[in-house]
């Protein structure tokens, strides 16, 4: 609750969330942020990365879309290929483990409820740097996961 009310004004900075969100379920959700081994959900008013995570420093990761059909992930294993050689061909060390991010990935989904008609965005970025620098060296904690699910049927 404390945080709740520090950041109060940062979540009023905008349109009512009735204006905002075509599912009004979007507004409480419970997003997956962390380095391998030290992930965890957090509510959406109160979810961000470091400031000295390289996706902020310089953009520096890759992504995979992923949608949710009928209690099925359509093409994980796919998607997941996909984001590891994303993440090798920019060089990244100390990566999640693929069964560190399918576990996240299930929990999730689970803590919001979802099992249709979703859409997940993952993230992975070289992780958080110890001080701030272009240079890959200075990531010495691992890459940071970053799950976003959301409600979004297809049209």
């Amino acid at each position: 609750e404390f945080l709740r009310r520090l950041t109060r004004s940062y979540s009023e900075r905008g349109p009512p969330p009735s204006e905002l969100y075509e599912d009004p379920r979007n507004e409480n959700l419970l997003v997956w942020i962390g380095a391998p081994k030290r992930g965890r959900l957090i509510p959406r008013d109160l979810a961000g990365v470091s400031p000295w995570d390289s996706s902020v420093q310089g953009g520096d990761a890759c992504w995979e879309g992923i949608r949710v059909y009928r209690g099925k992930i359509l093409s994980l294993e796919k998607h997941l290929r996909r984001l590891f050689r994303s993440a090798k061909a920019l060089g990244f060390e100390n990566v999640h483990s693929k069964s560190e991010i399918i576990e996240a990935i299930f929990r999730t989904l689970a803590a919001n409820g979802m099992r249709d008609n979703a859409h997940m965005r993952l993230t992975l970025t070289r992780g958080e740097k110890y001080t701030s620098s272009m240079n890959p060296k200075f990531n010495v904690y691992g890459t940071t996961l970053i799950i976003l699910a959301e409600w979004k049927p297809t049209e």
